[in-house]
């Protein structure tokens, strides 16, 4: 199955702002019924065979993200425009998302990239070397897509709030 981002508005069938019945729903449709993973939570998560992991977050009963883990294999597939999130090396999803929109490194943590006007929020674990067979730092481990202004503080959802007045 492919999946494709498309931040703001959500990811396939899960979309930002969805109730969360609705997001429960549309997140069981992701599930594979002929493989059901003993991991699943309904309401939460999902994983497919291939590894893939399909996980939202609500808060006041609506979808606020949509995080994607990588999977095992190749049979899903998750992008971003013509961007493999999860097959390419994470410095050339990087560069090709570049080609998109503004990305850059988060400051807390330079492994990981946010392209904050969209909401789209790559991590891995630690920024490898040019070492495929080092996955966790090689590929990107997760995707998160949510709106801007998600991983705000109060003073600066505050000063986006007035910006946008």
């Amino acid at each position: 199955m492919d999946l494709h981002l498309a931040p703001p508005t959500g990811v396939g069938p899960l979309h930002i702002g969805m109730t969360r019945q609705d997001a429960n729903a549309a997140l069981d449709s992701l599930r594979d019924l002929s493989a059901v993973s003993e991991s699943d939570r309904p309401g939460q998560h999902i994983f497919r065979p291939s590894g893939l992991m399909v996980s939202i977050h609500c808060m006041r009963g609506v979808l606020q993200a949509v995080e994607l883990a990588r999977p095992m294999d190749t049979t899903d597939r998750v992008f971003f425009h013509d961007v493999d999130v999860f097959a390419l090396p994470a410095r050339e999803v990087v560069a090709r998302v570049r080609e998109h929109t503004t990305i850059e490194a988060h400051q807390d943590d330079p492994a990981s990239f946010i392209a904050p006007d969209l909401l789209l929020s790559f991590w891995r674990a630690f920024e490898a070397a040019d070492d495929p067979d080092d996955e966790q730092g090689y590929y990107f481990t997760t995707v998160l897509v949510a709106r801007p202004g998600y991983y705000d503080t109060p003073a600066e959802a505050e000063e986006r709030l007035s910006r946008n007045a």
